[in-house]
């Protein structure tokens, strides 16, 4: 049944990439299978994060982005990590719902995903479903993180290119200099360039950058006004350096070994916390109550559950 939903994926139909794009998200056998079969035909796609705090427009910059890279002949699949509802554990389809001129686009494809608590402003399942639509054929996979803060900085582990956005007008001008979450960006962009306070945040960063430089890369800054689309073709063009800078410098190959070990150990982690979780049965929530109790630390519990699934 597996291979004959990839199969029709791979030929173009969108409703077989949705329905995989499901089983990959909920972890089911059938989602396994399917990406044995789409890895090897991955790796294509240009990958690119978008991260920032809430409320800078990152959908709409995405959304402007895509429109560009449409004009460009670029086929784009677009990852929203919106927020988990806390009732249905579902995402709450906001980003979705502010990029809906692009749903009719054929060259598009929009899934938006639940963080699902997981930390870092990404679901767990993030990295599997671009792989899905990289095998899919898409030229270009836009990953938006959910806007957490400044610790959102796992994302720079998923894209080849992570692009942060800044905003004026967001308290302290300088608390966005202390942020890691800037350490990751290969591409800063000021967004909302046109309101006031636009002009000296872009200095700040000029100075952050100054101090900051990567080897081989200076970090561009690139104002936006994205709901008016501008600057989407200055952020495109940049996008396509850094791709060009990556794969001439041999960064490409290098961070794709180093996906492939973080992909290995964070798959090989969950798998053995599964396998220990149903090796252990009833025996997990005595411990939990111990722990509750304070009778024993949440370290020593651990150390007799992994004893219990190996015995």
């Amino acid at each position: 049944m597996a291979s004959d939903r990839v199969q029709r994926l791979l030929e173009g139909d969108r409703r077989s990439l949705t329905r995989v794009l499901t089983w990959v998200e909920n972890g089911s056998a059938e989602g396994r299978e399917s990406l044995r079969e789409l890895f090897p035909k991955s790796g294509r796609a240009h990958v690119i994060g978008v991260t920032g705090p809430t409320g800078s427009g990152k959908s709409t910059l995405v959304g402007a982005l895509t429109r560009e890279l449409r004009q460009r002949g670029k086929t784009v699949g677009i990852v929203a990590v919106d927020p988990t509802s806390p009732f249905s554990h579902g995402a709450i389809l906001g980003d979705r719902i502010r990029m809906q001129d692009l749903t009719s686009d054929p060259g598009v494809f929009i899934r938006s995903m639940a963080t699902r608590g997981a930390l870092g402003g990404l679901s767990a399942a993030t990295s599997d479903v671009v792989t899905v639509l990289d095998a899919a054929g898409n030229d270009v996979v836009i990953v938006e993180t959910v806007g957490a803060g400044q610790d959102e900085v796992e994302i720079a582990d998923t894209a080849h290119t992570t692009v942060v956005v800044n905003i004026p007008g967001a308290g302290d001008d300088m608390q966005a200099l202390k942020a890691g979450i800037l350490e990751i960006a290969d591409v800063l962009v000021v967004n909302k360039a046109d309101l006031p306070q636009a002009e000296g945040v872009f200095k700040q960063l000029h100075i952050y950058t100054d101090l900051q430089r990567q080897a081989g890369w200076d970090v561009p800054i690139i104002k936006t006004i994205a709901h008016k689309d501008e600057g989407a073709a200055e952020l495109a063009d940049v996008i396509e350096k850094h791709r060009e800078y990556l794969t001439e410098s041999g960064r490409l190959e290098e961070m794709r070994r180093q996906r492939a070990h973080r992909q290995l150990l964070t798959v090989t982690q969950a798998m053995l916390l599964e396998g220990a979780l149903a090796e252990a049965g009833d025996f997990v929530d005595e411990l939990v109550e111990q722990i509750a109790r304070r009778e024993i630390d949440p370290r020593t519990a651990a150390d007799r559950l992994i004893a219990a699934a190996k015995s």
